[in-house]
Order: structure tokens, then C-alpha cells, then sequence
């Protein structure tokens, strides 16, 4: 396993469930974490998730058909433990109760029950979902989806009979009630360029917009729903009823369609937080965010506090930030013994571009890659 040390500040680290302190306490930061990576792919990643026991699952992109892996969070060769039928492109995924797995791809989530010794074809749970990204299940076993790309901001509900009802959306950040759009565009850097001088910095080219604001869905332990907003750099907070229903405010703006949030519901939006992507939240009601575009884990805290858990460190001579254990982070899960785990997906964008740098790289054998913090 590829291991890379880093040192971590006081202030950044979690209610200690990384360190094996008890909740409430803030471990030392003497100890360096070590970031190792647990699994090489040679494929695509992205989505990320656990069953409990200490497996990881992910699924790849760029093959037909695309294989679901099963690693070991102490490393180890990868299984396949089912395929998604092409043309694929899967995101993120989750467990329901009984052990099936279900997968975001494309305007579909898929679903199967895991088998290495005779990987299923996964077959279509539910359809209707353009963009389809983040995965949630709430306490009544009713499905979540998130429409991530899109920009549109869409939240869909699935119950057991695959149906998905658009349940709210996230206000875009650019209403189109003239050609061109009213509000603002959020650019990365790269691929977007500004030029620079020394009365301004001026946009070059139209290239780098961040139109993403619901990716990530997590639900706290009272069934309120979290939605991670790439652009803004924040959290959602969304209420549910005792029978499920959202009931947060909506219906502020004209310029949106009717059941779009308020911006009083958002929770939090902070920079750490800028490219915000998967959620998880620990045993203490803290929210681990990856923050792919800065190559970063934020962690926002119950009481209000913001923190960078880790952030790529800038190499010396480039200033770059490429070269680290994070390349593009997407998807952090927590595994019982309190390690963190996350995808890097690689992506050429902001803070990990140009993405040829690291031990991922998108002409090498390493596409993308797992990686684990060590309590």
C-alpha cells in the first residue's frame, strides 16, 4: 500500500472519532495521520460506500460493462461483485437494509446484491432521474436522489416501488428568466483562466463554470436531510416530517420554480467548503466533507464551526497542491473503527489540475484510487 504522511492542525480534527478518543474530545495532533491507499484502479472512480464490515465498494467508469469493486479497508486485491450494463456511468451508491446495492447512473439507479462468486447484472430500480448523483436512504428505507451535473438542483424520492417523485430542488445559482440567466457563475481555475495584472484579475475565457448544487445527500440521526452544494460551498438542511415529507421553507424567489429551498435553509456555507462533493456524517453529528476542487476533507462541526481536516500540501518550488494523497476527492465514508476513506476521482480542475501529477494519472495504469486515514 502507497502511504503518504501528513501533519494535521490541533483546530482541524473531528469529536475524535478518528483517533479512537471519545466523542467530544479533540485528539492530539503530535502524530501524523497516514493516508494509504488501499486500492489502485485501473478505472474510472467516484461513488464510495461501505457495508459495515470493514469492505469498501465503489463502482468504475470506462468499460462496458462497469464492474463494481468490493476492496478490503486494510487493502488487498479488488473483486468484482457486480456489473452495471452499458453505456455506463455510475456515481454514487448506497445499501439498503437487507444488503442490496444501489447505484446512481446517468437518468437511472440501478441495483443488485453483491456476489464475488457470480457477479449480477444490476437491473434498473428506478429511471426518471437525469443526472442522477448522490444517494441517501432515509429511516423509512425510501431512496434519495440527488441530480447532480445537471445544475437544475432536483431532489427525487423513491419508495419501494422504484417511483421517484421530485420532492424539492436547491436554488441554482443562475435563474433563467432572461437569455444569459440573473445571479452569478462560479468558475474553477483551471480549467477556467483570468488574466492577471497588477490593477485586476479579469476573467479570459467563459471556460471552468460550477453549475453543481445538489450533490452529496446524507440524512442526521433525527431524519433531517443534508444536501452538499459544490458551488456555494455548503451545506442544506432540510427538515422531515414524521411521515417523510420535507418541510423546509420554499417558494422565496419567483425567478424559481415553486418548490425551490430557501436560502434560509441553508446550514452553512463556508471557502473550506468550496467544491464541496460526498458527505458523511460521524457518531457525533459532525458532517466530513470531500472538497474535491481544493483537494481538501472539511469537517463542519454541530456547532456551527467550520475546520479543514486536511488540505493537500503546497509543493515547494510549483506552489501546486496536485501531488498529494487527495487527487480530486470525492466520496469520504467512515468504517466502524473509525477510519475515513475516500475515492479520488482525479479530475483535471482547480487545485488538482493538471491531474498528471500524483499516483493517479488519466494515460498511467492508475486511473483513480481508494484511500484510508489510519486511526
Amino acid at each position: 500500500m502507497r502511504r503518504t504522511v501528513v501533519l494535521i492542525a490541533t483546530a482541524a480534527l473531528s469529536a475524535g472519532l478518528l483517533s479512537g478518543a471519545s466523542a467530544g474530545e479533540v485528539p492530539s495532533s503530535q502524530h501524523p495521520a497516514v493516508f494509504e491507499t488501499v486500492f489502485a484502479s485501473p478505472l474510472g472512480l467516484e461513488g464510495l460506500t461501505t457495508d459495515g464490515r470493514g469492505n469498501l465498494y465503489s463502482p468504475a467508469r470506462g468499460a462496458d460493462p462497469c464492474p463494481v469493486y468490493r476492496v478490503a479497508a486494510s487493502g488487498g486485491p479488488a473483486a468484482v461483485v457486480g456489473t452495471i450494463p452499458g453505456p455506463c456511468n455510475p456515481a454514487g451508491l448506497a445499501f439498503d437494509r437487507r444488503g442490496r446495492l444501489y447505484v446512481a447512473n446517468a437518468d437511472t439507479v440501478v441495483s443488485f446484491v453483491p456476489d464475488a462468486a457470480n457477479p449480477p447484472s444490476a437491473t434498473v430500480f428506478t429511471s426518471g432521474v437525469p443526472g442522477a448523483n448522490g444517494l441517501a436512504f432515509d429511516r423509512s428505507g425510501a431512496l434519495w436522489v440527488s441530480d447532480g451535473v445537471t445544475g437544475q438542483g432536483r431532489v427525487w424520492r423513491a419508495g419501494a416501488d422504484g417511483v421517484a417523485q421530485e420532492q424539492f430542488r436547491v436554488q441554482p445559482l443562475v435563474s433563467d428568466v432572461i437569455p444569459g440567466g440573473i445571479g452569478r457563475d462560479v468558475r474553477g481555475l483551471p480549467p477556467g483562466t483570468v488574466t492577471i495584472t497588477p490593477t485586476g484579475r479579469t476573467a479570459a475565457d467563459t471556460a471552468g463554470s460550477q453549475h453543481l448544487v445538489a450533490n452529496g445527500l446524507a440524512f442526521t440521526a433525527d431524519g433531517t436531510l443534508l444536501i452538499a452544494d459544490t458551488a456555494r460551498g455548503a451545506l442544506w438542511r432540510v427538515p422531515m416530517d414524521r411521515a417523510g415529507r420535507p418541510r423546509a421553507a420554499t417558494g422565496c424567489d419567483a425567478a424559481f420554480p415553486a418548490n425551490t429551498l430557501c436560502l434560509d435553509d441553508v446550514s452553512v456555507q463556508h471557502p473550506y467548503l468550496e467544491g464541496a462533493d460526498g458527505i458523511v456524517l460521524d457518531r457525533a453529528g459532525n458532517v466530513w466533507t470531500a472538497a474535491n476542487e481544493r483537494n481538501a476533507i472539511v469537517l463542519a462541526r454541530r456547532d456551527g464551526r467550520v475546520t479543514e481536516y486536511f488540505r493537500n500540501p503546497a509543493d515547494a518550488t510549483s506552489k501546486l497542491r496536485n501531488a498529494g494523497s487527495l487527487e480530486f476527492p470525492t466520496s469520504p465514508v467512515l468504517l466502524p473503527d473509525g477510519r475515513l476513506c475516500v475515492t479520488s476521482s482525479d479530475g483535471n480542475r482547480r487545485d488538482n489540475a493538471p491531474n498528471t501529477a500524483g499516483e493517479a494519472s488519466p494515460t498511467g495504469a492508475v486511473r483513480a484510487k481508494i484511500s484510508c486515514v489510519r486511526p
